[in-house]
């Protein structure tokens, strides 16, 4: 049923204000509830055409009106589809946007290889510490449900979850309702056993979906530990006769360099970094990984935002000029943002 946007507003608002109150609404309780700037007769006059509709009943004279059970189907339709919406939107723009980063990303680094003239790296942005925007449930067939997270960043996670028997409108909504207020603006770390024991208590029997739900979100939130990174400018070691003299060393240096073994260490210690500058010089010896104590690295922590943060890195030989190379560093840090809304 395709209901007028005005009588949809008074639908939500009655519904939405009975599932706070658990009390009959009345029109002057709407007037107030709503931005619609209607009076009490306007709105009572909608409310006897939703009340011949089907969609609201008064449980005695002169009491408001509670919604039955087809007005509760339109009102969690409409939610849905208005959130598959939203979702399908994000979605399009998340493609887009991770489209155009990955080609920045890759340009970046071909900039600061040919600019430095040693070999460079930059990793794409894992998130760190994601919260949970928000958790749409949504009854697929009778024995699934399909749950929706969000997450910071507008990165989606779905996850089907099997069940015995379809949920109504009302347990549907409910379960929605439960783990949007439990859940969303929460870390990993802070969902804890005390409120997972107390979201499954309100949940009764379904608790189980809960418990699927809670899963699939800790899962969704965790950080990443193998990085998408791109590198450019490894031949560019050839420039340096302390590190192309031994040439079959030099080579298992470009194979590993450019299939990026061991660069996944370098991006967990500069993530890790606790330092306020962001920059960290790893110098021979001193090396996190194998195959690389001729080298010196120097690596910078990109942040663009909502806990998105990357890293940045320049590998060349000890000589290197660290000033200039620094340098560098700290221009695409302060840059990458500006570049990535653009």
């Amino acid at each position: 049923m395709d209901l007028p946007e005005r009588k949809m507003k008074i639908l939500q608002a009655i519904i939405r204000n009975y599932l706070e109150t658990g009390e009959p609404v009345g029109s002057r309780t709407i007037s107030k509830y709503t931005d619609l700037n209607l009076s009490s007769a306007t709105i009572r006059n909608e409310m006897s055409d939703l009340e011949e509709m089907g969609l609201i009943k008064q449980p005695h004279t002169s009491a408001g009106r509670v919604p039955t059970d087809a007005g509760y189907r339109i009102y969690v339709d409409e939610m849905l589809r208005s959130q598959r919406q939203e979702v399908t939107d994000m979605k399009k723009v998340l493609v887009e946007k991770q489209d155009r980063l990955e080609s920045l990303l890759q340009q970046v680094a071909k900039l600061l290889a040919a600019n430095t003239n040693y070999a460079s790296m930059i990793s794409a942005p894992a998130i760190q510490r994601n919260k949970i925007k928000f958790i749409q449930l949504s009854q697929i067939d009778p024995q699934n449900i399909l749950a929706v997270i969000v997450i910071e960043g507008n990165l989606i996670r779905n996850t089907m979850i099997h069940v015995d028997e379809r949920l109504d409108s009302r347990e549907m909504l409910r379960l929605n309702m439960l783990l949007n207020s439990a859940l969303c603006g929460l870390a990993v770390d802070e969902i804890n056993l005390g409120l997972i024991t107390e979201i499954k208590q309100q949940a009764g029997e379904r608790r189980e979906i809960v418990e699927h739900v809670i899963d699939a979100a800790a899962q969704a939130i965790t950080t990443d530990d193998k990085p998408k990174i791109y590198t450019s400018g490894a031949k560019n070691i050839f420039r340096y006769p302390e590190l192309s003299g031994d040439t079959e060393k030099a080579s298992r240096f470009i194979s590993d360099f450019e299939e990026k073994k061991t660069l996944g260490s370098i991006v967990q210690e500069s993530l890790s970094d606790k330092s306020q500058t962001g920059i960290q010089v790893y110098i021979g010896n001193e090396m996190p990984m194998e195959g690389m104590q001729d080298c010196s690295v120097v690596t910078a922590t990109y942040d663009l935002g909502k806990g998105m943060k990357g890293t940045v890195g320049v590998i060349g030989p000890k000589r290197m000029d660290y000033d200039r190379v620094i340098d560098v560093l700290k221009q695409i840090m302060s840059q990458l943002d500006d570049l990535y809304k653009k």
